[in-house]
């Protein structure tokens, strides 16, 4: 039994220290299992990652306008990932934008330099986000950082379906994320992933449920387009989509009437 609590910790650690800027601890030792088995807890990282941005808000709204407190509140959550989802969704945003076959678009996609469509897309994204917190802000300060811990998490879970049930595409065989993606999860490893999201929606608010039909579609027409385009997924597509399920959880709150 300790040697399980162990080896989950150590694919939960994994999974942090890949995810975000946080450090493995000196006994969780690298592996490509450990990083692979780690995307089970995707949306249980995603619930640290949006309770952080939680506690910043609640911290600086104290001394700070609201509207300050959410613009830190972003700022910190993309310190704590190193922009790991920004830097996909402007990098898709170049590829598919920019590029008109798979070769093109992945050659793009690799790039390091940031184009027009990339820049593009990071503005409206961020501007966007921060205008929906705002007007979440306003109905009521508790759903605005409820629903900062749950979009956080249940757009990594839209991330983590792709991976799932569509395959991974790169010319790069040297990929970060050919590594995470390189075996399916079971379907009890997939079950519990959710554990942790379901608890907390029905702890607090079960009708933010009602969000998950419009975001279950919009992955998979995103899916849809990146098969058509280049056959699969990459790890810029994930990014990609865990920046506009997140964006789109927060719309679909504030154009629908929630009990807090």
């Amino acid at each position: 039994m300790l040697d399980r609590i162990h080896q989950e910790l150590a694919y939960l650690f994994s999974g942090l220290s890949f995810y975000t800027r946080i450090p493995c601890p000196s006994w969780v030792k690298y592996s490509p299992q450990n990083l692979n088995k780690s995307r089970k807890y995707l949306p249980l990282i995603g619930l640290m990652i949006g309770a952080f941005a939680a506690l910043v808000f609640y911290v600086c709204q104290w001394l700070l306008p609201a509207s300050v407190s959410i613009a830190l509140s972003m700022i910190a959550t993309v310190y704590l990932t190193g922009a790991f989802h920004e830097d996909g969704l402007a990098d898709c945003a170049d590829g598919f934008g920019g590029g008109w076959d798979k070769t093109q678009i992945l050659s793009i996609m690799k790039d390091s330099r940031m184009g027009a469509y990339g820049t593009i897309s990071l503005v409206l994204i961020l501007g966007l986000k921060c205008l929906l917190l705002w007007e979440l802000k306003l109905i009521s300060t508790e759903l605005m950082m409820l629903a900062l811990v749950v979009g956080h998490s249940i757009s990594r879970l839209m991330a983590s379906l792709i991976m799932q049930f569509y395959n991974y595409v790169s010319e790069d065989i040297t990929s970060k994320s050919k590594t995470v993606t390189s075996v399916k999860l079971s379907r009890g490893e997939l079950i519990w992933s959710v554990v942790p999201l379901v608890i907390v929606l029905t702890l607090t608010t079960p009708q933010l449920l009602i969000a998950i039909p419009p975001l279950l579609l919009v992955t998979w027409y995103l899916a849809t387009v990146f098969k058509k385009r280049i056959g699969g997924y990459t790890g810029d597509c994930l990014g990609a989509t865990q920046q506009l399920t997140e964006v789109l959880f927060y719309l679909i709150l504030i154009t629908t009437p929630v009990i807090f």
